[in-house]
C-alpha cells in the first residue's frame, strides 16, 4: 500500500502542490470582488492579517496530523486513537466533495470564455452571461472536459500527477499575471485603481467587512476540508512544516495581493462600480477587454481567462485528491480506478448546480433562506453549507483537536521533526497560543455568524456595529 499510496519527491514539490491548492478562483475570481464590496485597502489590510493569524496556525496543524499519521483526512483522527474524531474528516470529505461540484461548474464557465473568445463567439453584459451560464450543454460539456483533465492529474499518483503539474501550472501562474499586471498598469486611470486598492480609508471597516476579510481568508487558504491533511500525509518527515507552512501561505497571500494590481486597473480604466460582487469577473471585465479593440481584445481577455482556468485547475485536483485518498487508504481501492470513479460521481451531484443558472426554474429559485430579500439558487446554498458552514466549523475542531485532544506535547513533537531549532522559540509559543485561544473563538465566531444570518436571518453583525 506504500508504493500505491506515494508522496512527494522534494519539498518544493509539496509547496507548489499545496499552494497550487490554495491558490485558485478564490484568489483571483472572489477575492477582488471582495476587496471591491469591502471598501478597497482596508479589507486588504485586515486580509493579509488574518491569513497569518488565523490560518497560518491552522494549516500548521492540518500538514502536522497529515504528516504524523501518513493517512487521508478521515484515517488520520482514527490513526492518532480517537476514532470519534474521524468526523471532521467526513465533514471535510463532505465539504471538498460539494465545494469541487459547484467549483468545476465555475470553472467552466472559466475555459468556457476563453474558448469563446479565441473562436470569435463571445458575447458582453448581464443578459451574454446569462444565456451562457444558462446553456447547461455548452458549460456542461466543458465541465465534464475539465474534470477528467483534474482524474487524469490525479490518478497519476502524488510525484508522477499532481506534483508535476503543480511544478507547470504554479510558475505559468505567476508568469500570467505578471504579464496582465504589466499591461494592465498601462491602461488610463490605473493609478486610481492602485490608490483604491493600496490607500486604505479606515473608516470603510465595519463588522460584515471583518467578517468578510477573515471568511476569505480562511476560504482562501483550502482550510477545513483535509486537503492539507491529506498532502501532508504525503510529506517527508524531514521536511521543516512551519516553514513550508509559512512559504504556502505567502505565495497564496502574494497571488491574491497581485490579482488586485491586475483588476483594478482594469476597472478604473472603464469608470466600473468596484463593488460589483461576482459579476465583477465574469460580467463586467469581458466589456473591459471588449473595449480594448478586436485583436488587443481577444489576446488580453483569453489571457486573462485561460490565466482562471489554470487557477481553478490548481485547486481541482487537491480537492479530488481528499476522497481520492480517502479511497486509496482506508478501502484499498486502486488509484486510478478511485479516482475516475469519485470524478464521475461528483460530477453527477454537480449537475443540480449546472442546472440552477436558468436552466431549471426550480434550481434557479431553489430556497429563500431567512432574511435574505430574494431566492438562492441550488449552486450558491451548497456554497452555503460546504463552503461558508462546513469549513470554519472543521478548522474550529481541528483547532480544538489539536490543542487540547491530540495535546500540545505531541504536536511541538511533530513540528520539532525536521525543525529542531523550533523548540522552546516565540514562532513555537505563538502558534500553540494561536492554536489553543484565538484560531478556536475567531472560527467559531465565523460558524455562529454564518448560522444565524443564513439560517435564521439574525444578523448579529448589523445589530452590533450598524
Amino acid at each position: 500500500m506504500a508504493t500505491q499510496r506515494g508522496g512527494f519527491s522534494t519539498r518544493l514539490g509539496f509547496i507548489l502542490a499545496a499552494a497550487g491548492s490554495a491558490v485558485g478562483l478564490g484568489n483571483i475570481w472572489k477575492f477582488p470582488f471582495e476587496v471591491g464590496e469591502g471598501g478597497g485597502a482596508a479589507f486588504v489590510v485586515m486580509y493579509l492579517a488574518f491569513c497569518f493569524i488565523l490560518c497560518f496556525p491552522v494549516m500548521v496543524a492540518e500538514i502536522s496530523i497529515g504528516r504524523k499519521t501518513r493517512r487521508n483526512a478521515v484515517g488520520a483522527f482514527e490513526a492518532l486513537g480517537h476514532k470519534k474524531w474521524s468526523i471532521i474528516g467526513y465533514m471535510g470529505l463532505a465539504s471538498g466533495v460539494l465545494i469541487l461540484s459547484f467549483y468545476n461548474v465555475v470553472a467552466a464557465w472559466a475555459f468556457g470564455y476563453f474558448v469563446d473568445i479565441v473562436m470569435g463567439t463571445f458575447s458582453v453584459g448581464p443578459e451574454a452571461f446569462g444565456a451562457f451560464v444558462g446553456d447547461w450543454v455548452k458549460v456542461g460539456a466543458y465541465g465534464l472536459l475539465f474534470m477528467g483533465s483534474t482524474a487524469y492529474v490525479v490518478s497519476h499518483g502524488i510525484a508522477g500527477g499532481i506534483e508535476k503539474a503543480a511544478r507547470i501550472l504554479m510558475p505559468t501562474l505567476f508568469v500570467m499575471i505578471v504579464a496582465l499586471i504589466v499591461y494592465s498598469l498601462t491602461l488610463p486611470n490605473a493609478m486610481k485603481g492602485l490608490e483604491f486598492y493600496l490607500v486604505p480609508d479606515f473608516s470603510e471597516i465595519n463588522g460584515n467587512v471583518i467578517y468578510s476579510a477573515l471568511g476569505q481568508a480562511f476560504f482562501s487558504l483550502s482550510l477545513g476540508m483535509g486537503a492539507l491533511i491529506t498532502y501532508g500525509s504525503y510529506l517527508s518527515r524531514d521536511s521543516n512544516i512551519v516553514k513550508s507552512a509559512a512559504q504556502i501561505t505567502l505565495m497564496d497571500v502574494g497571488v491574491a495581493f497581485l490579482a488586485g494590481f491586475m483588476i483594478f486597473p482594469f476597472v478604473f480604466s472603464q469608470g466600473i462600480q468596484t463593488d460589483g460582487g461576482p459579476g465583477l469577473i465574469f460580467m463586467t471585465l469581458p466589456g473591459v477587454f471588449e473595449s480594448l479593440g478586436s485583436v488587443l481584445g481577444i489576446v488580453v481577455g483569453a489571457f486573462f481567462f485561460l490565466l482562471l482556468s489554470f487557477a481553478a485547475f490548481t485547486s481541482t485536483i487537491s480537492l479530488l485528491e481528499v476522497p481520492t485518498a480517502y479511497m486509496v487508504d482506508e478501502h484499498k481501492v486502486e488509484r486510478s480506478k478511485a479516482t475516475w470513479l469519485i470524478a464521475l460521481v461528483i460530477f453527477i451531484v454537480g449537475i443540480p448546480s449546472l442546472l440552477s443558472n436558468g436552466a431549471v426554474e426550480a434550481l434557479t429559485n431553489f430556497i429563500k433562506l431567512p432574511g435574505s430579500e430574494g431566492y438562492t439558487n441550488f449552486m450558491d446554498f451548497v456554497g452555503v453549507i460546504a463552503n461558508d458552514t462546513f469549513l470554519p466549523l472543521g478548522g474550529f475542531l481541528i483547532a480544538i483537536f489539536v490543542a487540547y485532544i491530540w495535546r500540545k506535547e505531541n504536536f511541538d513533537a511533530e513540528l520539532s521533526e525536521g525543525d529542531v531549532e523550533i523548540k522552546g522559540s516565540w514562532l513555537q509559543s505563538y502558534v500553540n497560543f494561536a492554536v489553543s485561544y484565538v484560531c478556536p473563538v475567531l472560527l467559531f465566531l465565523i460558524f455562529m455568524v454564518t448560522v444565524l444570518d443564513k439560517f435564521f436571518g439574525v444578523q448579529i453583525l448589523t445589530m452590533l456595529f450598524g
